[in-house]
């Protein structure tokens, strides 16, 4: 499924068969859109994670939750988490072994960094792209945006959540939070996950997205 694309976690004995996983200087801050229909797509996009879930031939649930499950939580939708940030790439990275919830260790190189600002403060954070997935036909140009922040541990899953990204065709890019999810392993430990690397660590509560699974 498009919305999760990052969803191509490995199993443990390997990848799973279905990954279906500069310039201008100027002052970045937040793009608010507090129109219907922006509510809408956001609960459209929470409508299909929660189909995939609730299906049991896509969910990473555990047979046991998948009895139970309900529905995902989220925050409520907030458009002041929707920001337009700017995007410079790096040129001449390394690849580099990115640490996981196992001993994988899959291969990413740093493509650029997202400089936003939100509740007046400026923030950073690091796009990777993996030098596998890319070689996938229809995944050419994605991006991994992993991060932390601080509601992690407490309302949200302690190792932090993704959000799915494209390569931009300009020098600005909307990071949208209302779409930040958890990995995979948040839900079941047969999975391997990528670890946040500390480089995107945000020192603010980003309360969008999904929240702490609860069983």
């Amino acid at each position: 499924m498009k919305y999760l694309l990052f969803f191509f976690l490995f199993f443990l004995s390997g990848c799973r068969s279905d990954k279906k996983y500069h310039d201008e200087d100027k002052e970045i801050v937040v793009k608010k859109n507090d129109s219907a229909d922006y509510f809408s797509q956001i609960q459209n996009f929470r409508k299909k994670i929660n189909e995939e879930f609730i299906n049991p031939e896509k969910s990473p649930l555990t047979e046991e939750d998948l009895k139970t499950f309900k529905g995902l939580k989220f925050f409520p939708p907030d458009s002041l988490f929707k920001v337009e940030a700017r995007f410079v790439r790096t040129d001449n990275e390394k690849p580099f072994f990115m640490l996981t919830t196992t001993t994988r260790t899959p291969v990413y190189t740093k493509f650029g960094e997202l400089q936003f600002m939100l509740s007046g403060n400026n923030y950073t954070l690091n796009l990777y792209q993996n030098t596998e997935i890319i070689l996938t036909r229809g995944y050419e140009d994605y991006l991994f945006l992993p991060f932390t922040d601080l509601t992690n541990g407490e309302e949200t899953y302690g190792g932090g959540r993704y959000i799915d990204m494209r390569i931009p065709e300009g020098n600005t890019v909307i990071i949208d939070f209302n779409k930040a999810y958890n990995p995979y392993c948040a839900y079941n430990k047969k999975y391997s996950c990528p670890l946040v690397p500390s480089e995107n660590n945000l020192d603010i509560e980003i309360r969008a997205g999904v929240k702490k699974f609860k069983k």
